[in-house]
């Protein structure tokens, strides 16, 4: 069922849409709470008295959406996320998160009315679209960083195993010495015996 609406209701649509509904909820909830009224010919009368009302909230909307778009427009969100090894999220951002993030901030913005060109995974730069009005669009951006304590905790993990690393490396160095050393003290019998032993062993 089509029906314009005559208030702005969240997750459906701004005032002057015409959208299509069930007719249960048009008739039940919609058009009883004076938010929307019938898209059809036998409603024409109706709805040609409520252009010009309509048209004041139309525009009265539109003033808000270019308000909003202009909070938006340039607007730089920092997420603080804990990530993998790899650099991905543990899960993603979505626009339900993004959404509250916003409504912190004071802006109200649905998250239907968001679309992230990428999904939101990993560390990084992300832009967001914001359909604010059905002709006004608006863009923010949203950084997603590691948490400091996490980037800390693997730095330290990072130069501890640098550092066991290293000293392997020069115990290895160490114990090949050791053992160049003591074949050159052996005398020449010993030496002999001693390949012998492996020859034997093998």
């Amino acid at each position: 069922m089509k029906v314009i609406l005559t208030e702005r209701v969240p997750s459906l649509g701004n005032v002057g849409e015409i959208v299509n509904v069930s007719q249960g909820y048009a008739r039940n909830y919609l058009i009883p709470q004076k938010v929307a009224v019938v898209a059809d010919k036998a409603h024409q009368k109706t709805l040609e008295n409520q252009q010009r009302v309509l048209a004041k909230k139309v525009e009265d909307a539109q003033k808000d959406a270019l308000e909003l778009k202009g909070k938006l427009d340039g607007l730089k969100l920092e997420l603080i996320k804990k990530v993998g090894a790899n650099g991905k999220l543990f899960g993603s951002v979505t626009t339900v998160e993004l959404s509250k993030v916003l409504a912190e901030k004071g802006l109200d913005v649905e998250r239907k009315m968001m679309t992230l060109k990428n999904p939101i995974k990993s560390i990084g730069e992300y832009d967001v679209d914001v359909k604010v009005f059905s002709n006004v669009h608006a863009n923010f951006s949203v950084s997603v960083i590691m948490d400091p304590e996490q980037a800390k905790e693997l730095k330290e993990k990072e130069l501890e195993a640098k550092k066991a690393k290293a000293e392997k490396a020069k115990n290895d160095a160490k114990a090949e010495n050791k053992e160049d050393v003591s074949e050159e003290s052996l005398t020449e019998e010993q030496m002999l015996k001693k390949k012998a032993d492996e020859i034997l062993r093998s």
